[in-house]
């Protein structure tokens, strides 16, 4: 009775132990699949926060490349004078976009973004400075230019006041013939003694008085004073028709009927020259004109009447 007493306890204990075990088998079972399935979810959970870490990184980027693009938009093409800045941000942009990419030491790509900030900002800084030393260079060359405008009106007035007044000393300097007088004689005898006359048909003389003027601002020195007489026909009452009894006035060449040199020092000269009736036919009855010419310019005009 005692074996069998026994033999049954000690089955007793022995399934008992196994049942132990077993407990403990399926507890560490259980430990290690929840173990599994929480470090799963804690990989994950690292995973996601990765990956928005990334976003984050990659947005910082952006965000600040997009600033970049605006800038040199804003300033044109004095962002080309600082290119060197440029090429500097754009190859550490493409290094932060491999780092972010490959690897996960976010604190190396942190540092790197903030060193490109600072690059962006030393970028925007010389821009600034560059426009600043640009703007005041424009400045100065308005400057300068209106007073290169100043002085060249300045210029020119002078110039202007200087022909004006050498106009005027020019229109000073021209000679003036006065007391211009035609008178028309027969003349009798053979000493040929002047007698006035009025009657066309008698006259064989016609006898031009005037008087050149004073005129200290004229240059002095001989030249020729000329006298052109026009019948009533308009016909100039010349020698002959060829240059050598014509004179210039201006750029016109005119004939003329009488010539005098004199030898003019700026004081007035009284001058007399005669026209003598070269044919029998009588003069021509009207009004005759008498134009007076001395340095290319007329100087004076008259005229007579003949019945």
């Amino acid at each position: 009775m005692d074996n069998k007493e026994n033999i049954t306890t000690e089955k007793k204990v022995n399934t008992t132990g196994y049942k132990v075990t077993i407990a403990i088998l399926i507890a560490i079972i259980a430990v290690l699949l929840w173990t599994l399935l929480y470090s799963r979810e804690e990989i994950k959970a690292v995973e996601i926060q990765k990956e928005e870490i990334r976003m984050d990184l990659t947005g910082e980027l952006d965000s600040l490349m997009v600033q970049h693009s605006e800038v040199k938009k804003d300033y044109g093409e004095l962002s080309e004078q600082a290119a060197q800045k440029d090429s500097i941000i754009d190859a550490n942009a493409k290094e932060i976009k491999k780092l972010i990419a490959k690897s996960s030491d976010y604190r190396h790509i942190k540092r790197k973004l903030t060193y490109l900030r600072k690059v962006h900002q030393s970028y925007i800084d010389q821009l600034d400075s560059i426009y600043t030393e640009n703007h005041k260079l424009k400045e100065d060359l308005l400057i300068a230019n209106d007073k290169i405008n100043s002085t060249t009106k300045k210029a020119h007035k002078l110039e202007a006041e200087k022909d004006q007044l050498s106009q005027i000393v020019e229109t000073g300097a021209i000679l003036r013939a006065y007391n211009v007088k035609g008178t028309t004689f027969r003349l009798r005898g053979k000493t040929k003694r002047e007698v006035e006359t009025f009657k066309a048909h008698r006259v064989d003389r016609v006898k031009i008085r005037f008087t050149v003027g004073e005129n200290p601002l004229a240059k002095p020195g001989k030249r020729f004073a000329y006298v052109r007489i026009a019948r009533p026909d308009g016909l100039i009452i010349s020698e002959g028709k060829g240059d050598e009894f014509s004179f210039l006035a201006g750029e016109t060449r005119l004939q003329y009927s009488l010539k005098q040199e004199i030898d003019y020092q700026n004081k007035s000269i009284n001058l007399e020259l005669n026209w003598d009736k070269k044919s029998d036919t009588d003069a021509m009855k009207g009004t005759y004109h008498v134009a007076i010419y001395l340095d290319g310019a007329q100087i004076g005009t008259s005229s007579f009447t003949l019945e």
